[in-house]
């Protein structure tokens, strides 16, 4: 249960992060202001690894719907 309880908190946060990668990004383009590379560099790293942790905490769904072979 604690793993469920995880991904809520997670889940939520690494959607805000790619939210704010976006953001920054377009608005980077528009701007060119140094501020907002540092947030978006750092915003980058953070979003990996809450990438990472997702994928951490799901990883024995992937292994059992990626790496098994299909029964016949």
């Amino acid at each position: 249960m604690k793993k469920n309880i995880a991904l809520k908190i997670l889940n939520p946060i690494v959607a805000l992060l790619l939210l704010c990668q976006v953001s920054t990004a377009i608005i980077m383009v528009a701007l060119g202001n140094g501020i907002i590379e540092v947030i978006h560099e750092t915003g980058g790293i953070l979003l990996t690894l809450g990438a990472l942790l997702h994928l951490s905490l799901n990883w024995n769904w992937v292994k059992a719907t990626y790496f098994t072979r299909p029964s016949s």
